[in-house]
């Protein structure tokens, strides 16, 4: 084990195991030796050496130890020798064998399984699995080949030693033809997880199941992280590189046709200690007051203890309140959490000296207003503390109405006059010597204001001004200095709503341009010589839109309503007239669509901290903000609420559209409009699909696992033709079953449909979109029932009929839209009615040509930016239609956000167009030609709203610095 130590004077190396000093200097040791302050062990015993080590430093000066290295021996013993009992499973189902792993340390192995032979190891598939946390192997469904014998095999690479298991018979039984079908089922649940930053880490889960499940990950409330990996056909999600933000609740779900089965679980991000700040090496005078702090970052929060000279001395801050000699030493600092411990170290000296002003001798020159308060610094060097006499020439000053000598030495005069001008010596004297300084304190006339600011109320983008005028000793130099509510205001980066006005002497009036309601607030004036200052103070009110409300919380959760409260936020001098709340749930297309929500009661009014906010969706994620209003409109709003889900709650809406057909089999297919997601309501949606003969009494039934299918197809009842079918569907959940839809009747057609669609007609939409209408075909049930048409299109000279594409409309439409169809070509268009017995006969063709393509050259833009900064012009050249293509009817532009999908669309027939200047963000303009082809490519330019402004206050800087520069370059030439 290494041990580097930098000391000076070099220091004694001496190593501790257990807390206990390894005594090598004094007796030899036929295990230990110190190899240049390095620690070898040969040939280690366990019950000798293992244990925690550490390396301990010292010289003169003290004493330090480094962090532990801890000696442990691992093993990894041998499976148990019982026989393993066979196991005996239909083809089919799933099976899970267990390994049953021996005792070991380190517990983190490599897990395998032998097939019959060594070396003949099984690979995991999408039906084989094997666990890394138990070892267990996992077969989804199990084959007749799977037959053998199965060993569980384990190695440990930290000591190099493998074992493996007695083997387990796995016989498969024959199962009927076909296999049994059933749901999947996760077997491999990843535990709650603790990840350390910044490392790798793997999530299992496995689902028996057949069909073979199909695996899929998803976090709960974000997206994964982007630096996720998912392997072994889904069983595996590695997380790659973890950071703070990727905690948080993982969700794994496994399904096939017959279910799904998903499981949940958090996983925590922790990290190490690392500093945030540490100790410095440090003299102090003797006597002094010393306080030692230092502070680190961590997951868990690291506590802190402290060490002197090796040895515990605390934990927190160490706080010294009189220093003595024997507080110097070394200190090391110490921050530990779970996942690691680190060291600061740095070395505390004590010292005293006699007085001496070497450093910080007192001013030679002093200046003082009249009637005003003068302090002059006495502050030598000094150890122990020493003690103060002040004298103005050859008279001692003490204590008094006039005088005061401060704990540090400094002398305060009150209420100065031209009499306490004069020379004043400071001396100071302690134990060890004595020492003094002079200085000469010279009185001038006291800075006064003269015109004073005034309170002000203005409305925002107004102006005002705010008038700052004094007197002051025509010897000094003045300065006027503004702040606004204690901060200071930066005429450099705030001059577009700032300006200070020099135009009277002795003046620094404040103007306020443009004004804005966050400009409320107190203004200090401030006139300020060498010698001292006088403030003056106003008070200006911006009337303007109100602020945003704050501490937006959501409270009592339910399925329908939460109560969510807040804090009012400043009226910005206009009484408040109301409030608004508004809600955007997880289905919003777009990250700034708010809705405004329904609240309890109906009118929030200027005191409302509080409401109910009703009618939500169950089973909803969603947010929250609030906006206060007032004469001139909805103020800023409030930051977000933080994200919850409602409750879950039975389904109330009913699927749409519920019809089907009877194909030629007999077969009875039921077809519907599934429900929005935001309708689910629930955890596992699914539907309950209906159906029975018009003369039957019991209705049979059929469940649907996945929400999003559309249909179901029912084959285990031969259907006669003629024969009325009723069906019906409903959605359920976790928590129940809702409504059914209306019924509706499904007949089974004795024959294809006899008549033709008439009046075919069609209309090109673009240069490969067009729209097609034709007259239904009504035909009496249940004889030659339509389902649906069918729509086929072909280029008349160029294309295969056989090979036309085709569209299915159901029998409640007379149009569809036809895609997917070449430019500039002539179309040949039939429609046919068809039940599930077979196609109609076809219509009369309708002929129909797609027109020109749009131009194919992008646009090439040209952007400027006003000499204010605030508008963007951008501009575009022409581009010329060709013979073969759409004539340019004007542009379309889009202005979003960087990262946004939609934003504001403008059309134009020009070639030109400009913006305000956004203030903040990054935006994107896309341009493209509109033509009744289509639209062209598109043509993309980038706005940088901070970046922007800083470009143009540098170049407008630049040349302000160049003009100056030419002006004092012509000076200069003129008094050459």
């Amino acid at each position: 084990m290494n041990c580097r130590v930098r000391a000076n004077p070099p220091a004694t190396i001496r190593w501790w195991l257990n807390n206990w000093e390894i005594k090598l200097l004094e007796q030899p040791d036929e295990y230990y030796s110190l190899v240049g302050g390095n620690l070898v062990i040969t040939n280690p015993n366990k019950n000798k050496h293992a244990g925690k080590y550490v390396c301990v430093a010292s010289n003169i000066y003290g004493t330090i130890i480094s962090k532990e290295a801890t000696v442990k021996f691992g093993f990894l013993d041998n499976f148990a020798t019982e026989e393993r009992e066979p196991v005996f499973v239909k083809e089919g189902q799933g099976v899970v064998l267990l390994c049953d792993p021996p005792n070991r340390d380190p517990y983190d192995v490599k897990f395998h399984w032998l097939y019959n032979d060594y070396p003949n190891f099984i690979d995991m598939d999408r039906r084989r699995f094997i666990s890394q946390t138990t070892g267990n192997l996992y077969i989804a469904m199990v084959e007749a080949s799977d037959v053998g014998n199965y060993s569980c095999f384990v190695s440990s690479p930290k000591i190099g030693k493998s074992v493996f298991s007695k083997p387990i018979p796995l016989i498969p039984q024959p199962a009927e033809n076909p296999p049994k079908k059933y749901a999947a089922d996760i077997k491999v649940k990843f535990p709650k997880t603790y990840a350390l930053l910044a490392k790798n880490i793997t999530l299992e889960c496995f689902a028996l199941g057949n069909p073979i499940p199909h695996i899929r990950w998803r976090k709960l409330d974000a997206d994964l992280p982007p630096n996720y990996e998912v392997t072994m056909n889904g069983a595996l999600l590695h997380l790659i590189n973890v950071q703070y933000e990727d905690e948080g609740s993982y969700e794994c779900e496994a399904l096939n046709v017959k279910g799904k089965d998903w499981h949940r679980q958090w996983l925590y991000v922790e990290g190490p200690p690392e500093w945030a700040s540490h100790i410095n090496n440090t003299e102090m005078d003797v006597g002094s007051e010393h306080t030692m702090r230092c502070a680190a970052m961590g997951k868990p929060w690291p506590w802190i203890r402290w060490l002197k000279d090796g040895y515990s001395y605390g934990k927190g801050e160490l706080k010294f309140s009189s220093l003595t000699f024997a507080d110097s030493g070394m200190y090391q600092c110490v921050a530990e959490n779970p996942w690691g411990t680190i060291y600061a170290n740095a070395e505390l000296r004590v010292t005293a000296c006699a007085p001496t002003f070497e450093y910080n001798p007192v001013r030679k020159q002093l200046l003082g207003a009249r009637d005003g308060r003068v302090v002059i610094e006495c502050k030598p060097r000094a150890a122990p503390r020493p003690k103060f006499t002040w004298m103005k020439g050859k008279e001692k000053l003490g204590n008094s109405t006039r005088y005061s000598v401060w704990l540090d030495g400094s002398l305060e005069i009150f209420n100065a006059t031209n009499d306490d001008e004069g020379v004043y010596t400071c001396f100071a004297e302690n134990d060890r010597g004595k020492g003094n300084s002079t200085g000469t304190l010279t009185i001038t006339d006291a800075t006064k204001i003269v015109v004073a600011p005034s309170d002000t109320e203005l409305m925002v983008g107004e102006s005002t001004v705010l008038p700052c005028t004094a007197s002051y000793d025509p010897s000094l130099d003045l300065t006027f200095i503004w702040h606004v509510d204690f901060i200071l205001i930066d005429f450099a980066t705030q001059g577009d709503h700032f300006e200070m006005l020099l135009d009277r002497e002795n003046s620094g009036d404040l103007l306020i341009k443009n004004a804005l309601a966050k400009h409320s607030g107190r203004y200090y004036c401030t006139a300020q010589t060498v010698v001292d200052n006088i403030t003056v103070t106003a008070d200006v009110l911006v009337k303007g839109l109100p602020g945003p409300p704050g501490g937006v919380m959501v409270e009592e959760v339910r399925d329908t309503s939460v109560k969510i409260i807040w804090t009012r936020g400043s009226d910005h001098g206009l009484p408040i007239t109301h409030h608004i709340v508004q809600s955007r749930d997880f289905y919003a297309l777009d990250p700034d669509h708010w809705k405004e929500a329904k609240t309890s009661p109906v009118f929030l009014d200027r005191y409302a901290t509080a409401a109910e906010v009703v009618d939500l969706y169950p089973h909803m994620l969603y947010e929250f903000r609030v906006i206060a209003v007032n004469e001139l409109g909805p103020g800023e709003s409030s930051w977000p609420s933080k994200k919850i889900t409602t409750w879950d709650a039975v389904p109330v809406v009913a699927p749409t559209d519920v019809g089907g057909f009877v194909g030629i089999n007999g077969e009875l297919t039921i077809t519907w409009t599934p429900i929005q997601p935001q309708y689910y309501y629930g955890k596992k949606c699914g539907y309950v699909v209906a159906f029975k003969p018009h003369e039957n009494y019991d209705w049979g039934w059929a469940t649907v696992t996945d929400p999003e299918t559309r249909r179901y197809v029912h084959r285990d009842l031969y259907i006669t033709p003629g024969t009325e079918i009723q069906v019906k569907v409903k959605a359920y959940n976790s928590k129940g079953e809702g409504p059914y839809s209306l019924s509706s009747v499904v007949y089974a057609p004795e024959g294809v449909p006899t008549e033709q669609p008439l009046d075919v007609y069609a209309r090109p939409v673009s240069a490969t979109e067009a729209l097609v209408w034709w007259l239904p075909v009504f035909q009496q049930p249940p004889l030659q029932w339509v389902d649906g048409y069918q729509v086929r299109y072909w280029r008349k000279y160029d294309d295969n009929e056989a090979a036309a594409q085709r569209v299915l409309v159901g029998n409640d439409m007379n149009h569809t839209r036809l895609e997917n169809m070449l430019p500039d070509s002539h179309y040949l268009i039939e429609v046919r009615a068809y039940n599930g017995v077979g196609l109609g006969p076809p219509s009369e063709h309708c002929e129909m040509f797609t027109r020109r393509p749009p131009p194919t050259r992008r646009l090439r833009l040209f952007k400027y930016v006003s000499w204010s900064g605030r508008w963007l012009y951008l501009s575009w050249d022409h581009i010329y239609s060709y013979w073969n293509e759409s004539y340019i009817e004007g542009y379309k532009i889009l202005y979003r956000k960087e990262g946004y999908r939609y934003g504001k669309l403008y059309t134009t027939g020009r070639h030109y167009i400009d913006f305000p200047y956004p203030e903040t963000g990054d935006y994107v303009i896309e341009v493209r030609a509109h033509c009744e082809g289509g639209d062209g490519p598109i043509a993309r330019v980038s706005v940088q709203g901070e970046l922007g402004e800083s470009c143009i206050y540098l170049l407008t800087l630049a040349l302000i610095l160049a003009l100056n520069l030419t002006l004092a370059l012509s000076i200069a030439r003129v008094s050459v």
